[in-house]
């Protein structure tokens, strides 16, 4: 069994793979490649859409890349939940797109793997679909599903992230052509970038996170 995340709705992640998918990628590469640069050196995790081009960006061979693949992930490796990774050991995550294929409460799981790979100091990069713009049409009556960023604060908060007030909106509005530059405020724009930190000590209480360590495996 590959993980403890339910199989994506058939279809869901398809939509990122049409132009008008490909657009709002295309307008995130950016922020991404910033996700990527934020802390030179150091291991960043980034989870992406089958169609992402996990390599397009920053990032080195610390970077483990991983696309969703049903139940679970491929990439630089192929896994599911428990994440192959120490605990506290990254010091980005990046989730493009992976939970709007979710429910919400499906989504707990991932964000708490994810709150458990950070390092303390590190930073969550979230990039969500937007509920509250026109360009909703375009994946009308498809698998996904869009949320507010205040959802999304609940849950990283849950996590024991500390989200920032202000998400940024990123991408077009309306027409299929990818669109530069961040906005204060997820506004209209197609998709919006929520970042989370990770402190020291969790803003609210949580239930204790497993710790994982590397294990060798048993000689034959």
């Amino acid at each position: 069994m590959l993980s403890a995340r339910q199989p994506n709705p058939a279809g869901a992640h398809a939509w990122f793979a049409s132009p008008a998918g490909l657009a709002v990628l295309a307008s995130e590469a950016a922020g991404v490649a910033d996700a990527l640069r934020q802390r030179p050196g150091q291991a960043a995790l980034w989870l992406a859409p089958p169609a992402v081009d996990l390599l397009q960006g920053e990032g080195d061979a610390l970077t483990l890349r991983l696309r969703c693949h049903g139940a679970g992930f491929n990439g630089t490796v192929r896994c599911g939940l428990p994440l192959p990774l120490a605990s506290e050991t990254c010091a980005v995550v990046i989730v493009q797109h992976v939970l709007d294929t979710e429910p919400t409460d499906a989504a707990v799981p991932l964000l708490e793997e994810c709150a458990r790979v950070l390092v303390p100091g590190g930073w969550l990069w979230l990039f969500a679909l937007n509920p509250l713009s026109p360009y909703r049409w375009r994946w009308r009556g498809g698998a996904l599903s869009a949320r507010e960023p205040i959802t999304w604060r609940r849950r990283l908060r849950a996590a024991g992230l500390a989200p920032e007030a202000v998400s940024l909106g990123v991408g077009p509005v309306w027409s299929i052509a990818a669109a530069t530059g961040e906005h204060e405020g997820a506004g209209l724009h197609a998709s919006y970038l929520l970042r989370a930190e990770k402190r020291a000590r969790a803003l609210t209480p949580q239930r204790r996170l497993r710790a994982l360590r590397w294990q060798a495996e048993p000689s034959a």
